[in-house]
C-alpha cells in the first residue's frame, strides 16, 4: 500500500461523517471489497457512516462477492443503524420525464 493511500485510508477512517452512495452500482473486486470492509470495519462504533444503495440486503453478495464478508459487513452496518426504504420512482426518472 502506498503512503497516498496509508494517509487516504487514516483521513476516512476517522472523518465524522463517510457517506457511500449508491453502493453496489459497480461490482466490487476481492481486494476492493476486503478495503471497503476494513475501512467500515475500522468506524463501527466511532464515527457515523450513511450507505445509499437501490440493492435488497440480500443482493449485497452480489457486489462483495462472499457471502461470509457480505454478513460480517451487514452485521456492522445494521447494528445501531437506522434503516430508510424508500419506494416509488427515483428523484433521477422523475425530472427526465418532465423535461
Amino acid at each position: 500500500m502506498t503512503n497516498a493511500v496509508c494517509i487516504s485510508c487514516t483521513a476516512t477512517t476517522s472523518a465524522p461523517l463517510l457517506i457511500l452512495d449508491e453502493l453496489g452500482f459497480v461490482p466490487l473486486d476481492k481486494v476492493e471489497a476486503e478495503l471497503l470492509f476494513n475501512l467500515l470495519a475500522d468506524r463501527y462504533e466511532r464515527c457515523s457512516t450513511v450507505v445509499t444503495s437501490n440493492l435488497a440486503f440480500g443482493e449485497w453478495v452480489q457486489v462483495f462477492g462472499s457471502e461470509k464478508l457480505t454478513t460480517a459487513l451487514l452485521d456492522r452496518l445494521a447494528h445501531h443503524a437506522h434503516i430508510l426504504t424508500t419506494k416509488g420512482k427515483s428523484y433521477r426518472s422523475q425530472r427526465t420525464e418532465t423535461a
